[in-house]
């Protein structure tokens, strides 16, 4: 069972949640405007482990074939027949249950129906509704960008039962920083998706333009977080943080051009891991010390 359960972890690699989880934080904080209770963060956790659980999985079931026939994915779990289709499942079922609960217990306002379930059903359509994008439109990095750009909105939604600008602002940041890596990523698989009718912004437009189209897209998610930073009324920690996500971006950057993609697992992990981890940190210290500076204590 361990062995199984481990299979499936690679399969759905869920070391890349760090993508999203400092951000649903990011959230969370930001709403607070200070430390979140322990109970709001372990059920902003236990939600963030569900949905991008199942979303995974159901990424791999929806893909399985034409995974089986990409050389690049040909040795995942599925495709070999490591796991079977009914295994994997059952990880959806439980990930969806462990998600509704999750939300059911983010309730602010103490509400019959917390917003939190009354907005799932819009989470659980995009986390589903993704993997078939490719199919038939190059858009479909926005459309990932925009579950994972679900994340802060929807910790912001647990920690105060409202929806306002800046939660919105911070999901379309989030939304553009992961369709702008998402593309690079993308990029590995040029030939293979013009060949087999895959649709994405690099079989569209090629691989100089794809690197264009997400440097683009990276340039608007630094316009997004000031923006965010201006309606909040961030301080100084903040302005750091957004100006060291910058850098990160421009280093990813120059780690890809169209005739050199070899350290692209560099550009896609390390690096935006690196940057939503130290977005986080920053803006946390913004809250907490941003204010006592600027009151010069």
């Amino acid at each position: 069972m361990l062995t199984r359960v481990r299979d499936f972890a690679e399969m759905i690699k869920f070391e890349h949640t760090i993508f999203a989880l400092p951000f649903a934080y990011f959230g969370a904080f930001v709403a607070k405007r200070g430390l979140p209770a322990g109970r709001e963060l372990l059920w902003i956790t236990l939600a963030m482990v569900g949905a991008r659980t199942a979303a995974m999985a159901l990424n791999r079931l929806i893909d399985r074939h034409i995974d089986a026939i990409n050389p690049r994915t040909a040795s995942r779990a599925l495709p070999r027949g490591i796991l079977s289709v009914a295994e994997v499942w059952f990880y959806v079922a439980v990930s969806w249950i462990l998600l509704l609960v999750a939300a059911w217990n983010l309730n602010p306002q103490n509400l019959p129906v917390p917003l939190t379930v009354k907005l799932m059903p819009i989470a659980v359509f995009v986390l589903s509704f993704y993997s078939y994008t490719k199919r038939f439109t190059w858009a479909c990095h926005l459309v990932l960008g925009l579950s994972l750009g679900l994340a802060p909105v929807g910790s912001w939604v647990g920690i105060t039962g409202t929806v306002p600008i800046p939660a919105i602002i911070l999901g379309l940041a989030v939304m553009v920083w992961v369709a702008g890596f998402d593309v690079i990523y993308a990029c590995q698989d040029f030939e293979f998706d013009k060949k087999e009718g895959v649709h994405s912004i690099p079989a569209a437009f090629g691989l100089k333009n794809a690197l264009i189209i997400s440097a683009l897209l990276h340039i608007l998610t630094v316009g997004l977080f000031v923006l965010v930073g201006v309606l909040l009324k961030m301080s100084y920690f903040y302005w750091l943080g957004i100006l060291v996500a910058a850098a990160i971006l421009i280093y990813e950057h120059s780690l890809v051009t169209p005739t050199d993609l070899s350290r692209l697992d560099a550009a896609f992990l390390n690096m935006n891991g690196i940057l939503s981890v130290l977005v986080f940190l920053f803006t946390a210290a913004d809250i907490f010390f941003g204010k006592m500076i600027t009151l010069g204590w």
